[in-house]
Parts: C-alpha cells; sequence; structure tokens
C-alpha cells in the first residue's frame, strides 16, 4: 500500500482553535499519518479510493490488539480494502500506553496485559479518539452522524468501552473477538457489572468471534478481564438496548452462524457472527461489518 506521511495541520492555510481551517483531506486510495490537533498523538487514515473532499464520507475507527499499532492492524485487517469498495474512510491509530513494541487501550479500572491498572498519568484513549472525531468532521472529511468503531482483541474491549461510555459518538461498534458489555462483576466475574456499562443511548451492536478462541473463549474464561461468556455480553447489549423479540440464530455462510436480537429500540439490533474453527484473529466479514454499520446513522 502507498503510504503518505503528512500533517494536516501543516498544510491547512491557518489554524484556530485547534481547528485546521482549510486542511486537505489526503489522497484517495491512500494512508495518511495525520496529527489530530492539540492531542499531541496522530493516527493513521485510509481515504477510500473515488473520495470526494467536497463530500464527507462515513469513518469507522479501527482498533489493534494489545501490543499492536494502527499501521498493523491496518494491515491484517484488509479493511482499507473493503474501504476502497464501499467508499468509507478508516482511521486507525495507535493506543495511549506503550507495551513491548506496540501500545495497550487505557480502559479505566482494568488492567492491561502487562498486568497494571492505568493510572492518572496514561493518556486518555476515549477522549483522544472523540478529539479525532470532532477534528477531522471539522476539516469536512468525516459525516459526523456515521462514525463507527472496530477492533481485535484489546481493540474489541477498547470498542465495546466506546460503546459503553461514548455512545453518543458513533452509530454503531462492531468488536471482533473483545465484545464486552462492562466488566466482568466483583461478585460474579461470569456476568457484566451493569454498573460499568451504561450508554446514553442504544447502540447497535455486530460482533464476531471463533469457537476455537482460547484467549477469548466464547465459553468464558481467559484473564481476569474477559470471564464471562460472549453470549452474556449479547444479552446485555440486547437488555441495553431494549430488545423485545428472543434471538433468532441461523447459519449466515459456510462455517458462519449469526444470533441476533431485533426488535430493539431505535433499531438498535444486536448480533453475534460466530465462526466455527475459528481463533483468536480478524475473523470478521470486513463486507457484512459494512453492511451492518451502514444500516445506521446517529441522530
Amino acid at each position: 500500500m502507498n503510504r503518505i506521511w503528512v500533517t494536516l495541520c501543516v498544510l491547512a492555510l491557518a489554524c484556530f482553535g485547534g481547528v485546521a481551517q482549510g486542511a486537505d483531506c489526503g489522497t484517495a486510495g491512500t494512508a495518511h499519518k495525520v496529527t489530530i490537533a492539540q492531542t499531541g498523538r496522530s493516527m493513521l487514515i485510509h481515504l477510500p479510493r473515488g473520495f470526494d473532499p467536497a463530500k464527507p464520507a462515513p469513518l469507522i475507527f479501527l482498533l489493534h490488539g494489545s501490543g499492536g499499532t494502527g499501521a498493523g492492524m491496518l494491515n491484517d485487517s484488509k479493511l482499507a480494502e473493503a474501504a476502497d469498495r464501499h467508499g468509507f474512510i478508516v482511521a486507525a491509530p495507535d493506543a495511549g500506553i506503550p507495551h513491548d513494541k506496540g501500545f495497550v487501550w487505557n480502559i479505566p479500572g482494568v488492567p492491561t496485559v502487562a498486568g497494571k491498572i492505568p493510572g492518572p498519568n496514561d493518556r486518555d484513549d476515549v477522549a483522544y479518539i472523540k478529539a479525532a472525531i470532532d477534528w477531522l468532521s471539522a476539516q469536512g472529511c468525516v459525516d459526523k452522524t456515521r462514525v463507527y468503531a472496530t477492533g481485535l482483541s484489546g481493540g474489541g474491549r477498547m470498542t465495546s468501552w466506546l460503546g459503553c461510555v461514548a455512545a453518543d459518538r458513533f452509530a454503531a461498534i462492531a468488536p471482533v473477538v473483545g465484545l464486552r458489555a462492562g466488566n466482568p462483576s466483583k461478585d460474579d466475574p461470569t456476568t457484566p457489572d451493569p454498573a460499568t456499562c451504561q450508554p446514553s443511548r442504544p447502540l447497535p451492536v455486530m460482533a464476531f468471534a471463533g469457537d476455537r478462541d482460547t484467549t477469548n473463549p466464547i465459553q468464558g474464561g481467559g484473564a481476569g478481564y474477559w470471564q464471562y461468556t460472549m453470549h452474556a455480553a449479547e444479552q446485555r447489549w440486547a437488555q441495553l438496548n431494549d430488545c423485545r423479540n428472543a434471538p433468532v440464530t441461523q447459519w449466515v455462510g459456510l462455517s458462519i452462524y449469526e444470533e441476533r436480537y431485533s426488535g430493539c429500540r431505535d433499531g438498535a439490533d444486536v448480533a453475534g457472527r460466530i465462526t466455527v474453527g475459528g481463533g483468536h484473529s480478524w475473523v470478521a466479514d470486513n463486507d457484512a461489518m459494512w453492511t451492518f454499520f451502514s444500516a445506521f446513522r446517529r441522530n
């Protein structure tokens, strides 16, 4: 992939109040390193082929796994290729806490893979992503009503966390091998703690997982921040979204079945897709993810 490393604020005509006026959105079909004004942090932005800077496009945040990087995740997920097919922008940031050769996400109260609970001096990843949404939409590149998030493993947990604490910024989320609905309860870690996930609005959710994942087993277990089952996470999101219909399970592809909760408030369905034989990897169908995302806009 041709990568052009630019800083949008440098290309801007002027900067006022942290927002670059007249900034260039970049070159269609390429990935750019973009500095998000006033955060001191950058992220990779992939603009789809045929991107028209006069027409704000949908945006998907792609969050890497623990110890990974945005660049590595963009390469491994192949989401940029789906972006070129469907016309959405991909933002692939690095998490805020360095770890080995990569980074881990700051989810308050949840230990990282290094076993440390993030402290007050660690970078606030939620604030960073919110600032990125505001800044990119201010450039005229992004449609603020069509912002979505997905991520792998620890990035799936972070995606879920964004759903819990920043539902007002996202139209839908799609964690991959990482669906959560809050932290495991201290009294019963096989269930989510309702107090740790209280989204401000119903949020559509599509999750992907493999039934042979030994890191975040869909049957529950794994590290302390996983524990409860994927089914329990789906049920909790269905409860949060006031879904009224009983879940329906059906085969949607070769060795892939889906459990879906419908009849939800504001149409915020909850779906979980399981790949039979799939492990702890990017098992998502990117085109199916986009089909799900594209049905939703944030009011």
